[in-house]
């Protein structure tokens, strides 16, 4: 099961099915899509990226994803996405895109102090 991006669930089956006409962006066709692999470690913390697959359709790229990166128990689930289909930020866009937070000190610990009550705690 997983969430799209409008925060719908998707069964793996969707998921195979939305990405199994994909076209292969390579000049000879001869490689898989290639997918990102992120999984969750067992404690339950965010998901990570562990690195990335070829595979033809999202249900053998689960599959790669278990089989390359499960192998010592590392996680408790696995996310696979499209590496096309990610959209990021890039280092030219470091003044526009991150501006609007440096206004806002408050957003960080540093902004706060800290009662001397709870300093005198350890």
């Amino acid at each position: 099961m997983t969430i799209n991006h409008d925060n719908q669930i998707l069964s793996l089956a969707d998921l195979t099915e939305n990405y199994s006409n994909m076209t292969v962006k390579t000049t000879d066709n001869t490689e898989w899509p290639l997918w990102e692999v992120f999984y969750q470690p067992k404690d339950g913390k965010p998901f990570e990226h562990a690195g990335s697959v070829h595979a033809p359709d999202a249900e053998m790229a689960l599959q790669n994803a278990r089989d390359t990166y499960a192998r010592r128990n590392e996680g408790i689930a696995f996310w696979v996405v499209p590496s096309d289909q990610i959209v990021a930020s890039t280092p030219e866009d470091v003044g526009p895109f991150f501006d609007p937070a440096n206004d806002k000190p408050y957003r960080h610990p540093q902004f706060y102090s800290v009662p001397r009550a709870v300093k005198k705690r350890k």
